[in-house]
């Protein structure tokens, strides 16, 4: 794979077609002059560029955010794949761009979006808790709705939130045989697991988020420390979670962990407690999923 330095890209610039290779609000923001946009992340990548410059012999010159980015290295490996034989990629990209003063066009807005401060509203219809329960022999899957829920935010940070689960509409997805999943249904219910009857619902309460400055998009950006409360019990939790923004109006947030229902007086099946359990262990850790949606109070 050919690379230019930032002279040689200037000296050739004229001379090929320069592909801006990030989504479209990135290109709309900042781009080199003359920059024409097909981004690398969309699947549709080669094909896109193919309606653009149908020419395989065309010099193209691919560039992205530059730093330790794979942007641009990725889109000339993808075109070159392609058939196009005459592919370079300036890996410096716009932040080398303007670390040297050079004329942009676009909006020369930021792009990224921030946390608003404000207090955020769960959304109830979006928000969803996926539950995995195991043992050595099946596994069952299936979901938990949330019933209310709030986020706090301040400077851009999270601060804290709280959400309840209702407990009354746990279901079971991978069970098709109805009478089988309402047997399921009726046995997580009651008190050899979450004894709904009892405690119809459960609650975390997070009263502190701390910030993980070592991470990336995609990977958790905070930890909660709190309590959760179920079956009447309530017990410390700390767990990695994503919170972002979605838009200035919006949250979305994402968590993953193991929780031991035993802490809780959910026993059955556990073979710390009962011997001889053969095919009816039932592993002490459930697996949650947890997908959130907020909305800032106006």
């Amino acid at each position: 794979m050919k690379t230019l330095s930032i002279t040689e890209l200037q000296a050739q610039k004229n001379t090929a077609t320069l592909i801006h290779v990030l989504p479209e609000e990135h290109f709309a923001c900042a781009h080199l002059p003359g920059a024409i946009n097909a981004c690398v992340y969309e699947t549709i990548f080669p094909s896109k560029v193919a309606e653009l410059i149908p020419d395989k012999n065309a010099p193209l010159i691919v560039y992205g955010a530059g730093g330790d980015s794979l942007d641009a290295t990725t889109a000339a490996e993808k075109l070159t794949k392609a058939g196009y034989t005459d592919v370079a990629a300036f890996t410096g990209g716009i932040a080398e761009w303007k670390q040297n003063n050079l004329p942009l066009e676009g909006t020369h807005s930021e792009s990224g979006t921030a946390t608003p401060h404000g207090h955020y509203n769960l959304d109830t219809e979006t928000s969803l808790v996926r539950w995995t329960g195991r043992n050595l022999f099946n596994h069952h899957h299936g979901t938990l709705k949330l019933s209310s829920g709030h986020i706090e935010v301040e400077n851009g940070i999270l601060q804290s939130a709280r959400f309840t689960l209702d407990m009354n509409s746990i279901a079971c997805e991978d069970l098709v045989d109805t009478a089988f999943n309402a047997m399921l249904i009726r046995h997580l219910r009651d008190d050899d697991f979450f004894a709904v009857d009892r405690f119809p619902t459960a609650e975390f309460i997070c009263d502190h988020a701390a910030p993980l400055p070592s991470c990336t998009p995609g990977t958790p950006n905070y930890t909660l420390h709190g309590t959760i409360t179920l079956r009447g019990v309530t017990k410390p939790l700390s767990f990695p979670a994503v919170i972002a923004a979605a838009d200035t109006e919006h949250l979305t947030g994402q968590a993953q962990f193991e929780l031991d229902r035993t802490q809780f007086g959910s026993h059955y099946g556990s073979g710390r407690l009962f011997a001889f359990l053969g095919k009816h262990v039932v592993n002490d850790h459930v697996h949650l999923h947890i997908k959130l949606h907020a909305t800032r109070n106006p």
